[in-house]
C-alpha cells in the first residue's frame, strides 16, 4: 500500500498534469492568433491624436499578422459606449480597446454610477504612449504667457472658455486645477473628442484648450494657435520655445495623460503576452516611431502587461487627488 507520502505527490502530480493541460489550449490560441479579423475599437471621434496612433498601429498589425486589422470609433458617454463593447466582446483577443487615461483613471471618480468598471473589466495590455499636451490659444487671445491667460481671466472672471473632451479630460482637470490654484475661472465648453475641441478654439467659439503637438503643432506654425505650456518635464524639440507648464509657474496642475491598449478581463495571459510583445516589435521599430511618436511629441513606452497594471494602480491614485483638489463633483 503506497505511503501517505506517494499518495500525497501522487495527487499534487495529477494537480500540476491538469492545470498543464488546461494551459494548453490558451498557448495554443495564443500561437495560432490571429487567423481571423481583429478590431481595434478607439472610444473617440476620427481625426484626434488617440486615432490618430490607433490607425498606423492597426496597418503595421495587420502586417505582422497577415490578417485585417481594422479601427472602429465608437464615441459617446465619456468613452463608456466604446468601453463597454470591449469589456462584453469575447475575451478572445479579436476585440481591443485604444483609449486614453480619462477612460481608466478618471471616469471611476467622476461618475457615481456607471455600467463600466475598467479596473474590473478591461484588462491592461501595454502603456503606449507618454502623452504631452499643449495649452493652445486662439490668437485674438492677448495672453502670451500662461501667466498672462490667468490675470486676464481673472480681470474678467467667466469671459474666456475652454474647450474640453468632457468631465474628467485633460483640458478639464488643467483649468479646474487652475481655478482651484489661482481663482481664474474660465468656462468649459465640452466637445465629443480633441478634434472639435481644437476646431473651436481655432474658429475662436472657445478661446483655449489642450492639444498634443501632432494635433496642433501645424495650426501653431500656420498663425491659427498659439502654444502657452506644454505639459512635460523638457521642452519638446519641435517647439522648443514653448516652456513647460513648471517652467510656467504652475508645476501642480499637469493632468499627465497617455494612451493604453486594453482587452476583454478575462483574455488569457498568454494571448495578451502576445499582442503586447507585437506592439513592442512595432514601436521598437524606428520607421513607425520616427513619424508616428517622435514626430508628433509622444514618448513611446510598449510595457508590459504587468508594468501597465501597477502603472495604473498608480495614477488612479494620482487622479483622485487631482479630481479632489480640483473640486471636481461625480455626477
Amino acid at each position: 500500500m503506497p505511503s501517505k507520502v506517494a499518495v500525497s505527490t501522487m495527487k499534487a502530480f495529477r494537480s500540476l498534469c491538469i492545470l498543464l493541460l488546461a494551459a494548453l489550449p490558451f498557448a495554443a490560441n495564443a500561437q495560432d492568433f490571429p487567423n481571423r479579423l481583429v478590431r481595434i475599437v478607439v472610444p473617440y471621434p476620427p481625426g484626434g491624436g488617440v486615432d490618430g496612433l490607433a490607425r498606423p498601429l492597426a496597418d503595421r498589425l495587420s502586417r505582422i499578422w497577415q490578417q485585417p486589422v481594422i479601427v472602429e470609433n465608437k464615441q459617446g458617454a465619456a468613452t463608456t459606449i466604446g468601453g463597454e463593447f470591449v469589456a462584453r466582446a469575447p475575451a478572445d483577443g479579436y476585440t481591443l480597446l485604444l483609449t486614453s487615461d480619462s477612460s481608466i483613471t478618471s471616469n471611476p471618480f467622476l461618475f457615481k454610477e456607471s455600467s463600466l468598471d475598467p479596473i474590473r473589466d478591461l484588462k491592461p495590455v501595454t502603456q503606449l504612449i507618454d502623452l504631452h499636451q499643449m495649452v493652445v490659444v486662439n490668437p485674438s487671445v492677448t495672453a502670451d504667457t500662461l501667466k498672462e491667460l490667468v490675470a486676464l481671466a481673472k480681470r474678467n472672471p467667466n469671459a474666456l472658455n475652454y474647450g474640453s473632451y468632457g468631465n474628467g479630460s485633460q483640458p478639464h482637470l488643467l483649468f479646474e486645477m487652475l481655478r482651484a490654484e489661482t481663482g481664474a475661472q474660465i468656462m468649459q465648453v465640452p466637445y465629443r473628442g480633441i478634434a472639435p475641441a481644437i476646431t473651436a478654439t481655432v474658429a475662436g467659439d472657445v478661446q483655449v484648450t489642450l492639444g498634443g503637438p501632432q494635433t496642433t503643432g501645424a495650426l501653431i506654425e500656420a498663425g491659427r494657435l498659439k502654444a502657452l505650456a506644454i505639459g512635460r518635464q523638457e521642452r519638446i524639440t519641435t517647439f522648443p520655445d514653448v516652456p513647460t507648464l513648471a517652467e510656467a509657474g504652475f508645476p501642480d496642475i499637469d493632468p499627465r495623460s497617455w494612451f493604453g491598449l486594453f482587452a476583454p478581463n478575462d483574455t488569457p495571459a498568454a494571448l495578451v503576452d502576445k499582442i503586447q510583445r507585437d506592439v513592442a516589435t512595432i514601436f521598437a521599430d524606428p520607421e513607425f516611431s520616427k513619424p508616428f511618436i517622435e514626430r508628433v511629441g509622444y514618448t513611446g513606452v510598449a510595457s508590459s502587461p504587468a508594468a501597465f497594471h501597477d502603472f495604473i494602480m498608480d495614477d488612479l491614485e494620482y487622479k483622485k487627488r487631482l479630481i479632489s483638489t480640483a473640486g471636481i463633483k461625480p455626477e
